[in-house]
């Protein structure tokens, strides 16, 4: 009998269990004697290693380990830590004997007899390398996914357990919150949002309704390490086990606060251009308001005028005073609608608006009155602007009016002036102006301040809050029209409780301010004799100035339109001054016809009136020098003094 078979037949002695454990093929179960010899083998180490029990028993065990483990000593220390402490367990490559590898989970048990004595060892070997291997491409898989969560730096993406407490950290994290991943694992993620959203139990709701419906997403304020608040974007997503039950939530911010900056940026220059659109439909209907209102008003002045003349009763002089006043204030009126429509007439000059209002505060402190406090701040070196200086003292006293009325029981007022900056993103969301320099002047009340939805209108005309006749409702709407027209913008700010503050841009000029000069003293230009061709399309109105020029001693032809005008001069009668309307029906406003009389008549004086006087004051500056003008409704004198500069001789 073979030493193999003896040691088979002994092993079989010492384990009864042989043939169960032999029909185990899943397992290498086997024995080892003192020496770690194989002493028994069952069908599944053969299954398993491939050699059969004759081949095997009575071989070294070491056999079964690669080179590099038998060369470090592997199996001898397994032996030995077994025999020490009564277990070893290892997962490592093995050695078939074909000499192909697989990867082994293996437990080695000392084995004792009844009465203690060591006998030897009983090994049990499973095949782990599918299993193993299914192992490493998870992990290999969790370890690239963590390697993208983690190399993701624009959005934070974070874990947390069931209650809220962050349990992992990517780098995107730390970058967009500011927080290290040691500073912050542990910590409860309500530290992240703002102090009011704690208070109203925004984090504890935001994870229920996660758990509820699936998913939470929202925008809001979030707060970094230091302090500082961005706006994020936020999704959170609950997180089970197999059982069904919350493992806890993923959590992903993103920093939009350029995204949402860049959104009110275009939703306030939506509104900017909005507002301008409105304004201009409403500049163009008041303007042509304001036009057909002139003309009627120079009917009434002519008229008013032209029965002073004939040396009235006491009574009659009175009444004709009464109706002159009621119209230079409608003439006023007037001048108003034409500011907010920006057809009025501009003579801008160099200032420095510092200096312009320093000569204009005694006026500005008489309007407010007493329980007022008054107080000017004034920049040291402002800049120059190109500004009309009658009609910005006019806007000033409207907003200081206005102010006032805000404080009926008393206040302060606060006028300031500052040379400021305003770059592209700023002028695209103030009425389309230019970026550049500009002169702010600021006039703050703490008055009962506008609500939404009054301050919405505050310019547009006729708009008041204020009792019936406490107000025309025109006084901003001239303080638009004035600015706007002057290259600038209007910025109101106001809440109810907190006041109002107008703030007034006015573009910045390079030139210096010039010095004042003194009136030129020049004698009266002298009457004669002369024959005037008046072209108007109101009848009216055109009876109204005839009269007056006939009653002056002019000799008057009239035309009613540019046609008829022409033809007149076709005629070949002597003829002085053309005073024609610039705005006229049938084809041929005020400015073409007065081009083409001067081409047949090079000599032909020309006087131009309009409602719209910033129309005309444009044709001036195109034509320097060629043409007069006078705006309606003129008085007799004006009219005269026109006609008498352009016959002197």
């Amino acid at each position: 009998m073979t030493r193999a078979s003896n040691m088979l037949q002994t092993a079989r002695k010492i384990d009864p269990f042989s043939h169960l454990v032999d029909s185990i093929t899943d397992y290498a179960i086997y024995m080892l004697d003192p020496d770690g010899r194989v002493s028994s083998w069952n069908r599944g180490a053969e299954r398993l290693k491939g050699y059969a029990a004759e081949e095997i028993i009575g071989e070294p065990y070491a056999s079964f380990f690669p080179p590099e483990d038998r060369e470090s000593g592997k199996p001898e220390r397994a032996l030995r830590t077994a025999r020490e402490q009564g277990r070893w367990e290892d997962e490592g490559w093995r050695v078939r004997k074909d000499g192909s590898r697989f990867w082994a989970s293996a437990v080695l048990t000392a084995v004792r007899d009844e009465s203690g004595e060591f006998i030897g060892y009983v090994k049990v070997t499973r095949d782990d390398t599918e299993r193993t291997r299914s192992r490493q491409v998870l992990l290999e898989s969790e370890r690239r996914f963590r390697m993208l969560v983690d190399g993701v730096t624009d959005y934070a993406i974070f874990m947390l357990d069931p209650h809220g407490f962050v349990t992992n950290w990517n780098k995107g994290a730390q970058r967009v919150i500011g927080y290290t991943a040691s500073e912050i694992i542990g910590q409860h993620f309500s530290a992240f949002y703002t102090e009011e959203d704690r208070e109203g139990g925004l984090p504890a709701r935001s994870l229920r309704v996660a758990a509820a419906e699936g998913k939470y997403d929202e925008e809001g304020w979030r707060v970094r390490k230091d302090g500082s608040r961005f706006w994020a974007s936020t999704v959170i997503d609950p997180i089970f086990d197999e059982d069904g039950k919350l493992a806890g939530f993923a959590k992903v911010t993103r920093d939009v606060t350029e995204r949402r900056e860049a959104q009110e940026a275009l939703e306030r220059t939506r509104a900017a251009l909005f507002h301008s659109q409105k304004m201009e439909v409403l500049g163009q209907l008041t303007g042509g308001i304001a036009h057909d209102f002139n003309n009627m008003l120079g009917v009434i002045v002519l008229n008013l005028d032209l029965l002073t003349r004939n040396k009235p009763g006491e009574r009659e002089r009175r009444l004709i005073e009464i109706a002159q006043h009621a119209a230079q204030r409608c003439a006023k009126l007037t001048e108003q609608l034409l500011a907010f429509a920006r057809r009025q007439p501009l003579l801008p000059e160099i200032h420095d608006i510092s200096e312009l209002i320093r000569g204009f505060e005694t006026v500005l402190r008489r309007a407010c009155g007493e329980p007022i406090e008054v107080t000017m701040r004034f920049a040291p070196k402002l800049k120059a602007s190109l500004v009309d200086p009658q009609q910005l003292e006019s806007a000033l006293l409207n907003l200081v009016v206005n102010a006032r009325d805000a404080m009926p029981r008393g206040g302060k007022l606060t006028i300031t002036t500052e040379n400021v900056e305003i770059d592209a993103r700023q002028a695209a969301s103030m009425s389309g102006i230019s970026a550049g320099e500009y002169v702010m002047i600021a006039i703050a009340d703490t008055g009962q301040g506008m609500t939404p939805e009054v301050l919405a209108h505050a310019v547009e005309p006729f708009y008041t809050t204020k009792e019936v006749g406490k107000g025309s409702g025109l006084g901003l709407s001239q303080v638009y029209g004035f600015v706007t027209q002057s290259g600038g913008h209007v910025e109101i700010e106001s809440a109810p409780g907190k006041g109002t503050t107008v703030k007034l841009y006015l573009p910045v000029t390079e030139n210096a301010p010039a010095e004042e000069e003194l009136p030129d003293l020049e004698a009266p230009h002298p009457l004669r004799p002369a024959t005037v061709l008046v072209v108007e399309d109101d009848l009216h109105l055109l009876e109204a100035a005839v009269e007056t020029l006939q009653s002056l001693g002019y000799k008057v032809l009239t035309a009613r339109d540019g046609a008829q005008a022409l033809r007149n001069l076709e005629l070949g009668e002597s003829i002085d001054v053309l005073f024609t309307d610039v705005v006229m029906p049938n084809g041929m406003n005020g400015v073409e016809l007065a081009r083409e009389a001067r081409r047949l008549r090079p000599s032909l004086r020309v006087l131009l009136a309009s409602g719209y006087p910033s129309a005309a004051q444009t044709t001036q500056q195109d034509l320097p020098g060629e043409f007069s003008f006078i705006a309606k409704p003129y008085r007799w004198p004006e009219l005269v003094d026109k006609i008498r500069a352009l016959t002197v001789e």
